[in-house]
Formats: structure tokens, sequence, C-alpha cells
């Protein structure tokens, strides 16, 4: 697999310091990290529990503040937004990929596919949305509500639902994480397509090292810092440089 070499940053935090507690309880998730996305490269952040890797992701996000230092989207200050406009970027410029799917049970797989330009009354770019459907393979699915889909397709739903407006940056929480070996690979493929084929950009948190290896890149935290990088990952290297951090 051959790292990406584009300069344009998706995504960004400067200092990045988060304090949770004070005095005798103050634990700092995040110290001083200062780290780049790059647009159009699959990245993972790993670290042992604790290191501060959700948190990361939560505060570049915009889903949680950061106590000092700065994260960017797009160039864009997040800590200078307010609510409605932190919101709105989320919307247009973030798609979110969970752990636990999060989809609407009572809506199709196609309306939970749309839900995200649906919310902002959009239509969105149709000829996008039919690549997503066919690169997620749910053509013969689409009416299908989440409980007459497995959770391989649940995710699969969800991933289009990431996809669907055609966001700056995807943030995925243990996407695997809630599925079998097999079916988390399959998923794991699908991810990297969306990179290859459709150019996304995609933020991967995730403990597992078979799945930090479909990565371009991966980010190391420990304690809550930067605790170094890997290009080209395979699974073995990943695990002893795991083992290195204490996970």
């Amino acid at each position: 697999m051959t790292p990406r070499t584009t300069s344009t940053v998706a995504g960004r935090t400067r200092g990045a310091t988060k304090i949770f507690g004070q005095r005798d309880a103050v634990v700092r998730a995040l110290d001083d990290v200062s780290v780049e996305f790059r647009a159009g490269e699959f990245t993972a952040i790993m670290g042992p529990s604790g290191s501060g890797k959700s948190t990361l992701m939560h505060c570049i996000a915009g889903l949680d503040d950061l106590t000092s230092g700065t994260a960017e989207i797009d160039g864009i200050d997040l800590s200078g937004l307010k609510d409605k406009d932190l919101t709105e970027l989320r919307r247009g410029k973030i798609g979110f990929i969970f752990q636990s799917f999060n989809l609407v049970p009572t809506l199709t797989a196609e309306e939970n596919i749309r839900l995200p330009l649906l919310l902002g009354n959009e239509d969105g770019d149709e000829a996008w949305i039919q690549r997503v459907i066919d690169t997620v393979n749910l053509r013969n699915r689409l009416t299908h509500r989440p409980s007459e889909l497995s959770g391989g397709q649940q995710q699969r739903v969800a991933i289009g639902r990431a996809l669907a407006s055609r966001p700056h940056i995807i943030f995925a929480d243990e996407p695997t994480g809630n599925l079998d070996s097999t079916t988390g690979t399959e998923i794991l493929k699908f991810m990297r397509r969306a990179v290859d084929e459709l150019g996304q950009t995609i933020v991967m948190v995730t403990h597992d090292p078979v799945a930090a290896s479909y990565a371009d890149r991966i980010i190391f935290l420990a304690d809550g810092k930067v605790a170094g990088e890997m290009v080209e990952p395979d699974p073995g290297k990943v695990l002893d440089r795991m083992k290195t951090l204490g996970d």
C-alpha cells in the first residue's frame, strides 16, 4: 500500500490539551498534541486504554471542547464557532461511523443513508449518492429497515450515511468493534475503497492491529501524547509497536 503524498490538510490539532477534573483529581487526557490528517488518506489512531485516542477524535470532530490549543477542520478553527455554526459544520463537513451503527430503526436503508441531507433540507449530489450505494454494495437492500439487515449490512448503511453528504473528513470510532472478524474485514475493505475510489478522508480510532493495517498511516498515542507514527503498517509491526506502549 503506497501512502498518499497530498499536501492538503483535512484536519489538524495544534497544541491540543484536554484536562478533566480539578485539583487532586486532574486527568490530562491530551497533552500538547499536534497532528495533521491529510486529505485522501486513511489514518488510524492507536494507543493503550486511556491514551487519549477517543478524546482526540471527539475534540477534532467538534464533539468536545479543548482546554487549550486548537482543532481545525478544512482550515476552520472550531473554538471560534458558535453552537449553530459548529452544528452546521459537523453536518456539512464531517461524517461519523460509530461502533453501535446508530441507525434510525423506522427508516429504510436508503432513508438512513440520505438522513444527513434530509436533516439539512438538501438533495445532495444524486450521482455521488448512487456511487456511494454501489461502493458499499447495498443496491438490493435499500428498502430494508435495520432490523431486517445483518450487523455487517447495518454498518455498511452507516458508512453510506457518512459518505452521502460528501464530507470533508470522516471519523470512525472502533467501526468493527461489534462485528465478527469476517464481517469486520468486509467493512474495512469498504472503508479502504471509499478512500481509494472515492477520494475520501478517514480517521479511525481502533485497538485492533489488523484493522489498523488497512490504513495508510497510524498515529500512536500514549499518556495523552503522540508516541510516534507508522506508514505502510502491517499487523505484526503494529502489534510489536503496541506492546512497547503497554497495551
